[in-house]
């Protein structure tokens, strides 16, 4: 299975990802290249920003994707 076919399962059943869960569940460290190649496609991929802490406890973002327009 290719890492593009384990985002697309994920994305099918729970509706969306983080950066941070494709790299801990998966590892998958280049999210949004699969996510454009998913694109190119033909998959419905948006995201959008959100704030999070990381493993130092400081606030940063991540990009969470989500199938639909």
């Amino acid at each position: 299975m290719t890492q593009n076919d384990i985002i697309k399962n994920h994305l099918k059943k729970h509706k969306t990802i983080t950066t941070m869960q494709a790299f801990s569940k998966y590892g998958v460290t280049r999210l949004a290249s699969r996510i454009l190649e998913l694109r190119n496609s033909g998959m419905k991929i948006s995201g959008y920003m959100i704030p999070v802490k990381n493993r130092l406890g400081e606030k940063v973002k991540v990009k969470k994707y989500y199938v639909g327009k």
